[in-house]
């Protein structure tokens, strides 16, 4: 069982700093402990249920088979978010966030698709037969596409949860997710609305100790939830799923979170289709 969070480990991490008094979302009352100095001050008993919370929702996804997005775009949690998401093969984007990532899963998978034929061409005998010029440009694409997408180039399917470090700086992300029903988690900062996300765990989104400390709990769950599913296939391997089974095991709490159905995108969607070729899928 992952280790639980404990006060001292997010006292240390400065995970109950928050930000200036004047900059507070009011949404954010419930959560803040006292004023310091003109700073909000966490409540960090309230992160702790929080980040138990959320921890135990993330785990249910990841046993499920399912995937989660991580989303950190500023600099201070970038790397933070690489080094551990790493560990359990989850998609990311520490990049500019692409309009459309979500709610135009076809472009999106169409680029990725792009950046596959690239490599194609450099095993299959067709680089050679380019100019000079011609290589140039195609490797600046390939490159462009890599910084963009190279981090989700496995995700086949649109995910079934995201989770976001600080919603103000990543507001297109959530809004995208919301808009298609995707579960959201997030760490939330006094000066951030906490009622965007379905799981906010009130936290310093600023520092890095604090961030790296959040996500380790997160991935922890992760872990766990990737575990028992290993597991759970060892002991019973000729036992199938029914369609009933499935969405208990994809439960991630008690109240209702409407989550997208996933559908593999084919190979022939076109650029150019909008919501009205999709409908024609389905």
């Amino acid at each position: 069982m992952s280790k639980k969070a404990n006060f001292k480990e997010l006292l240390d991490a400065g995970v109950h700093f928050g930000h200036l008094k004047r900059k507070w979302n009011p949404a954010m009352a419930p959560y803040i402990f006292a004023e310091q100095k003109g700073i909000h001050i966490i409540d960090l008993n309230k992160t702790i249920t929080c980040l138990d919370q959320a921890s135990a929702a993330i785990k249910q996804i990841a046993k499920s088979g399912k995937k989660v997005l991580f989303v950190a775009t500023k600099k201070q949690a970038k790397q933070v978010l690489i080094d551990r998401i790493k560990e359990v093969n989850m998609p990311y984007v520490t990049e500019r966030w692409t309009g459309g990532m979500l709610t135009n899963f076809a472009t999106t998978r169409r680029s990725i698709r792009k950046m596959t034929s690239i490599d194609k061409m450099k095993t299959d005998g067709t680089w050679d037969t380019l100019s000079k010029r011609e290589r140039l440009f195609i490797t600046r694409q390939r490159e462009k596409l890599e910084k963009n997408f190279g981090s989700i180039a496995d995700m086949t399917r649109l995910p079934a949860a995201i989770f976001v470090v600080d919603i103000l700086n990543e507001k297109i992300a959530v809004t995208e997710a919301n808009r298609l029903g995707i579960t959201t988690f997030a760490m939330v900062d006094t000066n951030s609305n906490p009622k965007l996300v379905d799981f906010a765990i009130p936290a310093n989104d600023d520092a890095t100790k604090s961030v790296a400390v959040i996500i380790d709990h997160i991935v922890a769950a992760i872990k766990e939830g990737l575990e028992e599913r290993k597991t759970s296939k060892d002991i019973e391997p000729e036992v199938e799923e029914t369609e009933e089974e499935l969405p208990k095991k994809s439960k991630v709490s008690k109240k209702t979170i409407a989550v997208v159905k996933d559908e593999v995108i084919e190979d022939d969607i076109d650029l150019e289709e909008d919501d009205s070729e999709e409908e024609e899928e389905e």
